[in-house]
């Protein structure tokens, strides 16, 4: 599913719908925390990001991109708004996607082979990704982006910013918000991390990097 096809829905943002169960992904992600994470967090992205929009009739009809992307344009009243709850409706609406209840195993193709080409192997990736997430002081995401010169980076972000912010698209992404673990991990953030690779969808992730 599209972002930019699935985001405005009758001038108004919507959720995206999960593709799968709240409890698919256990016993890695329970299904608590994805329900409480989908409806009530990204949720209220959405509606926040509503509220804004509305007072600036204008921009009804924008993709959450051409917001992010253009922030600085953005009337001052509700810049620091799109910013948070924007932000935070395209970064889980990736992250819904790039999650899955099968079991995928490792990258393939190209992917793969840019990812050992950028990092020496995919174990190395893995550690190099877990300590952006870990090294996130306070709430934020790790990503994978692929810069504006090609090369595979990994980075990580405060709050709900998002590459997308910069122009750079992110392939993959990591939630190290406490609400995305803390029902089942509490402060346990490395547990975490290491569950989380056994729901990532590869076959999705791919199709973010072409």
């Amino acid at each position: 599913m599209s972002l930019k096809t699935s985001a405005v829905q009758g001038g108004e943002f919507k959720l995206p719908e999960l593709p799968y169960s709240y409890d698919a992904l256990e016993p890695f992600i329970d299904a608590r925390t994805m329900q409480i994470h989908y409806e009530k967090h990204h949720g209220t992205y959405v509606d926040k990001l509503n509220e804004a929009i509305n007072k600036h009739p204008e921009l009804k009809g924008k993709t959450i991109e051409e917001l992010l992307m253009n922030l600085n344009t953005l009337p001052e009243d509700i810049r620091e708004t799109v910013r948070n709850n924007g932000g935070g409706h395209y970064n889980h609406s990736l992250f819904w996607r790039i999650m899955g209840k099968d079991k995928y195993g490792i990258p393939k193709g190209k992917l793969k082979a840019d990812i050992d080409k950028a990092f020496g192997s995919f174990e190395n990736f893995k550690k190099e990704f877990k300590e952006a997430a870990l090294g996130r002081f306070g709430s934020g995401w790790a990503w994978l982006i692929k810069d504006k010169d090609g090369k595979l980076k990994i980075i990580s972000m405060p709050n709900q910013d998002s590459p997308i912010m910069a122009g750079i698209k992110p392939i993959l992404g990591i939630d190290v918000w406490e609400h995305a673990y803390y029902l089942k991990y509490q402060n346990k953030r490395a547990d975490y991390i290491d569950a989380w690779w056994n729901v990532v969808n590869w076959n999705e992730v791919e199709r973010e990097y072409r």
